[in-house]
């Protein structure tokens, strides 16, 4: 297996001494992952933040052995981290994606979808203008694994967003996250009470 493509990094964990675990969303390759040497050194380790679009190589002498992974940064989310609700927004997407799809089999409206999310969680003047957009992103997410969940009707308001945000919760947490990892709805949790703040 050898593949180059444009990826999405949605999670990165430690392998070893200084190695990583690096998963990624292609257009045409779906969800894959791969062994990045010295993932966790000096010069890697601002690449394989989660949300940072970046240039995938992999290769694998055979589909069932884990391809060694090169990635090279195309753009960096590192600079909204430091935004606690940005933060929260980048980490919950990236990792519902890496969680809930299935390795390589191709989702190029999710790609698209979830690009687009990325950029406008960045670029956006305020969460009210990036809310449609996660809510859209989830509901197309549910619908494209099968579970047929239409995006919920809302005006712009920011207490109608956040009652839509809470009524995908439930279904992501039966459909797309039951029997995984607790950790992950912890990161829509986290989301979920910073953006509360703001009606407060």
């Amino acid at each position: 297996m050898q593949l180059r493509a444009p990826a999405i990094l949605l999670a990165s964990r430690a392998h070893g001494e200084t190695a990583s675990i690096a998963r990624l969303l292609t257009e045409e390759y779906g969800l894959v992952a791969g062994y990045v040497a010295g993932g966790r050194g000096r010069t890697l380790r601002p690449v394989l933040i989660p949300g940072n679009l970046v240039e995938a190589d992999l290769r694998a002498r055979s589909h069932s052995q884990l391809p060694f992974l090169k990635v090279e940064l195309v753009e960096s989310r590192g600079p909204w981290l430091s935004e606690p609700l940005t933060a929260a927004a980048i980490q919950w997407v990236c990792a519902l994606t890496a969680t809930a799809l299935p390795e390589r089999n191709p989702y190029p409206s999710l790609y698209s979808a979830l690009g687009a999310l990325l950029d406008a969680l960045c670029n956006a003047p305020s969460a009210r203008q990036w809310l449609p957009g996660l809510i859209g992103y989830e509901s197309l997410l549910l619908r494209e694994l099968g579970y047929g969940s239409d995006r919920p009707e809302v005006s712009d308001t920011l207490e109608d967003l956040l009652g839509a945000v809470q009524q995908l919760r439930g279904p992501l947490a039966q459909y797309l996250l039951a029997d995984r990892r607790g950790d992950v709805m912890a990161a829509r949790t986290m989301l979920e009470e910073r953006l509360a703040r703001m009606m407060t």
